[in-house]
């Protein structure tokens, strides 16, 4: 994900999701706002990621909620996007310090986490988050 994809506008960003989507093993992307970790937009079963827990749940919520690519709108999965979302935020933000701990100079390009169920490949951007979330078993 560069500046000229994003920079492009909604049109590019859509072409980029859509093409994305189609890969073998892609279950979701979600565009995150670098700033303030808010949803800005989603495609695929993202729902399937993550459920949202009960209401004792003690990770915060993002801004709002965008979802293009899915007509699901309840609350139980807007929550669950929405607490994916914040932990991965969270997860950048954390991984960003300690690069910049190692060396000021440096910064995050590419974060992977494989899971035994998934992998999430996270490309920070100066505006944006890319998340892509990918199947382990195909």
């Amino acid at each position: 994900m560069s500046d000229t994809v994003l920079g492009a506008g909604p049109d590019a960003l859509d072409e980029t999701l859509g093409r994305l989507s189609k890969k073998a093993g892609v279950r979701a992307t979600i565009v995150l706002d670098r700033t303030s970790g808010a949803i800005l937009k989603t495609s695929g079963q993202v729902d399937s990621i993550r459920k949202a827990k009960a209401s004792g749940s003690s990770v915060p919520a993002t801004g709002s909620f965008s979802n293009d690519a899915n007509g699901n709108s309840g609350a139980d999965h807007d929550q669950g996007v929405e607490e994916l979302a914040a932990m991965v935020w969270n997860f950048v933000s954390t991984a960003g310090s300690l690069v910049q701990e190692l060396d000021t100079e440096d910064e995050v390009k590419l974060l992977r986490l494989r899971t035994k169920k998934q992998e999430f490949v996270i490309v920070p951007d100066a505006k944006y988050l890319l998340i892509v979330i990918h199947d382990t078993s195909v």
